[in-house]
């Protein structure tokens, strides 16, 4: 039985790794060493010496690796890595949450909206 979705096989086989692993990497050589170890040499370019960290590729020469830092996908990477990301309290104020309690309060005073009734 083959594969009936081939558009899902591609977009799995193109999967690069996240920002937020990328910068992990940055961060602690020792992520980066562990999710190395997970590659078997043989089957990455060149026996796995060429990589970029920052774009999580790999290259056949020392060329290409020169090339790729000199080109436009690799300076909008290191771009975004730049950049530091959304915390979650921001998030939640993008989207209109409060998470402070500082926000208006109401007072207590409730006769000002009671309605009286008269027969």
């Amino acid at each position: 039985m083959g594969v009936t979705n081939k558009r899902t096989l591609t977009k799995t086989r193109r999967k690069t790794r996240d920002i937020d692993q990328i910068k992990a990497d940055l961060l602690s050589p020792k992520h980066l060493a562990k999710f190395k170890e997970t590659k078997a040499p043989e089957d990455l370019p060149d026996l796995g010496k060429w990589y970029c960290t920052e774009c999580a590729k790999w290259f056949e020469s020392e060329v290409n690796l020169v090339v790729h830092r000199k080109g436009k996908p690799h300076k909008r990477r290191v771009k975004q890595l730049r950049e530091e990301p959304y915390t979650q309290k921001e998030a939640e104020a993008a989207v209109g949450l409060q998470t402070d309690n500082q926000g208006p309060r109401q007072t207590e005073s409730s006769t000002d909206n009671e309605i009286t009734m008269t027969a």
